[in-house]
């Protein structure tokens, strides 16, 4: 009788621990649960707090772009026929203060570089820019020109302007290992990415079955340049010809205009008028020295100068250089609080001097 009070009492006891051990379980599954929730639920908070935080910096850049616009306007409305770099807008980036962070932004002009799309085939061959006329202005909007010459013409004339300027560029760069053979390489691989036809270029060009053929098959845009970044797919453009180039090039978004403004060439980078003007780098230097801090009044000023009088400027050359300017670039940043947005800008000053902004893209590039 005693052994058989024992044995339920045993069993009752080990029926009471399995109930507690399963108690436990389960409290323990639920704080396991519950901490799951709440881990989830500050994510979302943070994450709520994230968008709205990215959401004000990037009014903030807006903000930027719409203050640019009046400091253009500003610029050219005592001076709507010249571009020079004591305007305004060609201050140092600056940064403003705003409430929880700041807004800081940069000018530059895009016709102080060389427009990559002048590469495309509806640019005017160096024929056609001599026959228009040297000096003409930058505010009239560019036109469709074919690249048809006359039979009278040699090959050097149907060439465009740009082309020539760009394989000279590469080659004033002094990049190692590039030499002329290899900037005609890379002007014609270009010239086939732009243009629309399946011909190739030269002996360096690359058409579709050139890309096709990679691991990583692709083909050519046989379209405008979108980003000076795109010469990372053109066939022979090195990471070290790209990086060399991206101070002195820029891309014009649908547009083969090629005008460069003496006045705004930056003096630090003389291999680009070296190009524009096939000339030395001290040829080059001094032209840029001899310029005043307030620019040309007149394109027919800057033909006159001394420093110009024995370097043999043939027309077609003559007419890429103006003293205004049509196209801008905004480089913007906004920070708020713990959020960072960057985006660039380019506008185009109409002939009313109104600002239209015709490119965005959103990032530090």
């Amino acid at each position: 009788m005693i052994i058989t009070r024992l044995s339920v009492s045993l069993i009752v006891s080990n029926q009471r621990g399995v109930a507690l051990i399963t108690v436990m379980l389960i409290v323990a599954l639920c704080s396991i649960i519950a901490a799951q929730m709440t881990t989830r639920l500050q994510t979302q908070m943070q994450r709520s707090t994230n968008i709205s935080f990215n959401q004000q910096a990037y009014w903030y850049a807006l903000g930027a772009e719409a203050f640019t616009k009046r400091v253009l306007i500003k610029a050219f409305k005592d001076e709507p026929k010249v571009t020079h770099l004591e305007q305004i807008w060609a201050e140092e980036g600056n940064n403003y203060p705003v409430a929880f962070g700041e807004i800081s932004g940069e000018i530059t002009d895009l016709q102080s570089c060389l427009n990559l799309n002048a590469l495309h085939p509806k640019a005017k061959t160096k024929d056609e820019a001599a026959d228009s006329g040297a000096g003409s202005s930058a505010k009239a909007d560019s036109k469709t020109e074919s690249n048809s010459a006359s039979s009278g013409k040699s090959a050097s004339d149907k060439q465009l302007p740009a082309a020539t300027v760009l394989e000279g560029l590469i080659v004033n760069l002094n990049i190692e290992g590039i030499g002329n053979f290899e900037a005609e390489a890379m002007v014609n691989a270009l010239t086939d990415w732009l243009d629309s036809n399946d011909m190739i270029t030269g002996a360096g060009g690359a058409e579709d079955n050139d890309y096709a053929s990679r691991e990583f098959p692709y083909l050519a845009a046989n379209s405008y340049l979108a980003s000076v970044n795109e010469l990372r797919l053109v066939e022979h453009f090195t990471p070290a010809v790209i990086l060399a180039l991206t101070p002195y090039v820029c891309v014009l978004p649908q547009n083969a205009q090629h005008l460069i403004n003496i006045n705004t060439l930056d003096t630090e980078k003389p291999e680009l008028l070296q190009a524009l003007l096939d000339s030395t780098l001290e040829d080059a230097q001094n032209v840029l020295s001899a310029r005043d801090s307030s620019g040309y009044e007149n394109v027919e000023d800057f033909y006159n100068l001394p420093e110009l009088s024995k370097i043999n400027i043939e027309k077609w050359q003559k007419s890429q250089f103006v003293i205004d300017s049509q196209y801008f670039k905004l480089k913007g940043s906004a920070r708020f609080n713990n959020s960072y947005f960057s985006m660039s800008s380019i506008m185009k000053v109409n002939e009313t001097q109104q600002i239209q902004v015709i490119s965005r893209t959103i990032g530090r590039n």
